[in-house]
């Protein structure tokens, strides 16, 4: 791991290793981006992720895609499906880089997730309901620019 760095976006930092409060487990990261929306013909950014792994990550990938190399596996969509699903922890942190309240915040969140439910066709009544379980906790939120949400995915 001593070849990863941390990562900028806008203003906000990715270290290269982050220690979960919440189980103690340390995570690397495995990469950062902006999201944001295209309005009046200009992308606007909004928040800033990064996706950290499990250590495991490393082996478990590695008996599919070793030996490919990194422009290979960047142009890989299969790639970043087996990063997603893989049987290691992700944590994946969403910084915002403008101020958001949290119903602007869910209501996207909540339309990307509903979207890629539908499209696997994983969408029923139990995430119904926890999509609104979501909307309603980040309704009285409002996020600075540079406040985060953690979410680990195992």
């Amino acid at each position: 791991m001593s070849a990863i760095t941390a990562i900028h976006v806008e203003n906000i930092e990715f270290p290269a290793v982050v220690t979960s409060p919440v189980t103690g487990k340390s995570y690397f990261l495995g990469g950062a981006g902006e999201r944001g929306l295209t309005i009046e013909g200009n992308f606007i950014k909004f928040t800033a992720i990064g996706v950290y792994l499990e250590d495991i990550a490393v082996a478990s990938l590695a008996t599919k895609w070793k030996g490919k190399s990194s422009e290979e596996l960047l142009e890989t969509l299969d790639f970043y499906r087996d990063i997603i699903s893989g049987p290691f922890e992700k944590l994946i942190r969403g910084s915002k880089i403008r101020e958001l309240s949290g119903p602007e915040y869910s209501r996207k969140v909540t339309e990307n997730c509903v979207a890629h439910l539908k499209s696997v066709g994983t969408y029923g009544d139990a995430e119904v309901e926890a999509m609104q379980k979501f909307v309603e906790a980040f309704k009285p939120i409002n996020f600075p620019p540079g406040a985060s949400v953690f979410y680990r995915q195992s």
